[in-house]
């Protein structure tokens, strides 16, 4: 957000009694970070061994695309983003780097040292294929509000994962988490069929967020086919997470492409 804020700056200056300026500076306001999870590439090089494709060159790739954020999943087994990637990676990137997983002693110990932009808190087992639920962050509140004040305190930004449950998101910001990270894989899977139905639950929670004073972010299942629908339905949305159907779309489209086309379905008019 700080590019964008500077934009901003230097667009009140030069537009201050024009109120195309003003529609501008609403739009900028009004645009969703894309952060490209790079698990998948770490899945392609752990298949063969060797360094390639190099996950760091990746990274700073999407950054040089435009992506706005790098997001991995350093998972107990190493199946595909290695604790030494996530190392290698902090001093490279230039965008918001978000380390998700789940709150082991081990992954604490890990975020502490690196210290990234937002740790993701999610509720997985160590041997879960992919993320297919959220936290209940009544049933789990001292758990997560002792492991949010650890990282706040170190001055972390922390989400929680949860599913669009109006409850799960009030009891997000009673542990103290600054953001929620909405489960999109229901949404997706419904979106073919009644995509007013999909959304309609999201659409509830992400109101709650914004009520609770949560920073609002999503992720799971969201491609091409189903974003721009999601994102100009969900106020307040600051992130989107997208790395499974992103990576599948660049081996046909390009990474440029791609994440310009990605960006394309955040753009928003309010």
């Amino acid at each position: 957000m700080g590019n964008c804020r500077l934009n901003v700056l230097t667009l009140c200056r030069l537009c201050a009694d024009c109120i195309f300026g003003a529609k501008i500076i609403l739009f900028l306001y009004c645009m969703t970070k894309l952060s490209v999870n790079i698990n998948k590439v770490a899945t392609l090089r752990n298949a063969r061994g060797g360094n390639n494709p190099d996950v760091c060159r990746f990274a700073l790739d999407c950054e040089a695309m435009g992506g706005e954020g790098i997001t991995v999943h350093p998972r107990p087994d190493e199946r595909h983003i290695r604790r030494a990637d996530v190392y290698a990676l902090r001093p490279l990137l230039h965008t918001e780097f978000n380390i998700e997983g789940y709150p082991s002693s081990e992954f604490i110990e890990l975020v502490l040292q690196v210290k990234p932009a937002q740790v993701t808190l999610v509720p997985d087992s160590p041997d879960q294929l992919t993320s297919n639920h959220g936290w209940d962050t009544i049933v789990h509140h001292d758990f997560l509000a002792e492991v949010v004040s650890v990282f706040k305190e170190a001055g972390i930004r922390t989400s929680v994962f949860v599913d669009p449950d109006v409850s799960m998101v009030e009891y997000a910001a009673k542990v103290g988490a600054d953001r929620v990270e909405l489960y999109t894989e229901p949404y997706a899977a419904g979106y073919a069929k009644d995509r007013e139905a999909a959304i309609a639950p999201y659409i509830a929670a992400a109101k709650a967020a914004k009520q609770n004073g949560l920073g609002l972010n999503a992720g799971h299942d969201l491609s091409l086919e189903n974003l721009a629908y999601f994102a100009g339905h969900i106020p307040h949305l600051d992130e989107v997470s997208i790395g499974h159907a992103l990576i599948c779309d660049a081996l046909y489209l390009g990474l440029g492409e791609t994440i310009r086309r990605y960006k394309e379905c955040l753009v928003v008019k309010r």
